[in-house]
C-alpha cells in the first residue's frame, strides 16, 4: 500500500501563520501542558483540529507529563479522519516542529501503509529541514499499530540519513540530554 497521498505540513507554533492560507483541512497541535492555544490558530478556517497537550520529553520525569499511548490513541483517531477525506491537508505542529509534529506527521504517514514505515520516516527529510522524532511516540505508536518494531526501525533509517547530511546535529542531540536516541 503506498503512503497517504494527503499533503503534510510540518511546523512550529512560530510559522503557524505562514499556513493558515493554503488549504489545510485539518489541524493537529501537540503543545506542552501548560502552552496557551497558539492565537494563530484562529486564523484557521473549517479546519478539522485535534489539541492534544504533553511535553516533549522521552521518558517519565516529575514535574512533566510524558506521552502515553492515550495521546497516540487519539493522534489515530485523527489520521482516520483526515485519510477518509480525498485531497486533505494535514499540518502536524508542536512547540517548534521537531520532534513531537515530526513523530506525529511520520506516524500519520504509516498509519495506512503497513510495510512503508521506512519510506514514511525517509519522506520527513523533505518535509523539514531540521527534526528529531519523538522516540516515545513512536515506540507507542509502533506497539498500537502491532508494526512490530518497523516504525522504530524506520526512524532509525531517518536518523541515520540525517546525521549523514548533518553530522553536526549528534552532538546537538547528546547537548540536550537525548544522546541514547543517536543510531549506533
Amino acid at each position: 500500500m503506498p503512503l497517504p497521498s494527503h499533503k503534510v505540513t510540518i511546523c512550529g507554533i512560530p510559522e503557524l501563520a505562514q499556513h493558515c492560507a493554503v488549504g489545510v483541512s485539518h489541524v493537529l497541535s501537540i503543545i506542552d501542558t501548560h502552552e496557551p492555544r497558539p492565537p494563530a490558530l484562529d486564523d484557521y478556517v473549517e479546519i478539522d483540529h485535534e489539541l492534544i497537550r504533553f511535553d516533549d520529553i522521552v521518558a517519565e520525569y516529575p514535574g512533566f507529563e510524558a506521552c502515553t499511548p492515550a495521546h497516540i490513541e487519539t493522534v489515530l483517531r485523527f489520521g482516520e479522519r483526515a485519510h477518509a477525506r480525498a485531497g486533505s491537508h494535514v499540518l502536524v505542529h508542536c512547540h517548534a516542529g521537531v520532534s513531537r509534529s515530526t513523530a506525529a506527521a511520520a506516524i500519520l504517514m504509516c498509519q495506512h501503509a503497513p510495510g512503508r514505515e521506512e519510506e514514511a520516516f525517509l519522506k520527513l527529510l523533505g518535509l523539514r529541514k531540521h527534526g528529531w522524532p519523538n522516540t516515545r511516540m513512536v515506540e507507542f505508536a509502533d506497539q498500537l499499530m502491532g508494526r512490530n518494531g518497523a516504525l522504530l526501525s524506520g526512524l532509525v533509517a531517518y536518523r541515520r540519513a540525517l546525521l549523514q547530511a548533518k553530522p553536526h546535529l549528534s552532538e546537538i542531540i547528546r547537548n540536550i540530554g537525548r544522546g541514547h536516541e543517536l543510531p549506533k
